[in-house]
């Protein structure tokens, strides 16, 4: 890599940090706090498994991770993020380490399973995500993954989003995607077996209209916070984003609760890729 490029990537890093580090991601985090043991169980950890949560935030997958005997490492680009995983489980024994899901800092083959929930599907490269999980992930070991759909609501809610919010860097690929069965089978191509890929939904019924909802992840959740401030002041596009954020709430919301599809992807290192 150039030292342009290295440049550059690195102000893009910075970028994601700032992004994640604004609003409460935590209060966001405990919306959706049930993915966390859906992951757990579906990557089937169990205790003195080596575990990496890639991009893990708070620790939704780390804390249930570490309740079940596993020795956890959890890694995020933003260590306030980790901050505050630590300081609500502090006598869990996880590790606590500030990394790039593009290039973490382990050798290969350390852990027996390597996961990540709604986390790395947020780096800007993903063939880099999916070697480095891959990499660090011994032979025979399981990769889980959590990842919001395109078409689901949180995939929408970034389609709402995109008109107003500032053009992605190049060659970074939209996030989505990693919601997307095929585009992750390629990712990860014959370097895994016994695939498994299944669109589920998490009910949330946190918010009792669509309005509640938007000014929540207004508050709190740092692409909805960075979209609105590359608006700035424009009175008429954030009473046009107020309403389609809203309106797009309202159309999940069913007798007050919301389902939020995401793809459960699941697989073992090594071998031809088997898709059930």
């Amino acid at each position: 890599m150039s030292v342009d490029n290295i440049t550059t990537d690195q102000a893009l890093k910075a970028k994601h940090r700032a992004v994640w580090a604004s609003g409460d991601y935590p209060a966001v985090a405990d919306v959706i706090t049930q993915l966390g043991p859906r992951l757990v169980d579906a990557a089937e950890i169990g205790p003195d498994d080596r575990v990496v949560d890639v991009a893990a935030g708070a620790g939704n997958v780390a804390i249930p991770a570490a309740r079940t005997g596993a020795h956890v490492v959890a890694t995020d680009l933003t260590p306030e993020l980790l901050q505050t995983g630590e300081s609500t489980e502090p006598d869990l024994g996880i590790v606590w380490r500030t990394a790039d899901a593009e290039d973490l800092p382990f050798d290969s083959g350390t852990f027996d399973v390597a996961v990540s929930c709604v986390g790395v599907m947020f780096a800007p490269h993903h063939q880099r995500c999916a070697d480095e999980l891959v990499r660090v992930c011994r032979p025979g070991g399981r990769i889980g993954l959590i990842n919001w759909t395109p078409s689901g609501f949180i995939g929408q809610l970034f389609s709402v989003m995109k008109p107003y919010a500032p053009p992605p860097p190049p060659g970074a690929s939209p996030g989505v995607l990693w919601g997307d069965t095929d585009h992750v089978r390629t990712l990860f191509g014959d370097r895994v077996r016994d695939v498994t890929a299944t669109a589920e939904s998490l009910p949330v019924s946190r918010f009792a209209d669509g309005a509640e909802f938007r000014d929540f992840f207004k508050a709190a959740y740092g692409p909805t916070i960075m979209t609105y401030k590359a608006i700035g002041d424009d009175a008429a596009r954030i009473a046009e984003l107020d309403a389609a954020m809203a309106a797009l709430a309202d159309e999940y919301l069913d007798n007050g609760q919301m389902a939020w599809e995401y793809l459960l992807f699941a697989a073992t290192v090594g071998g031809a890729t088997e898709l059930r």
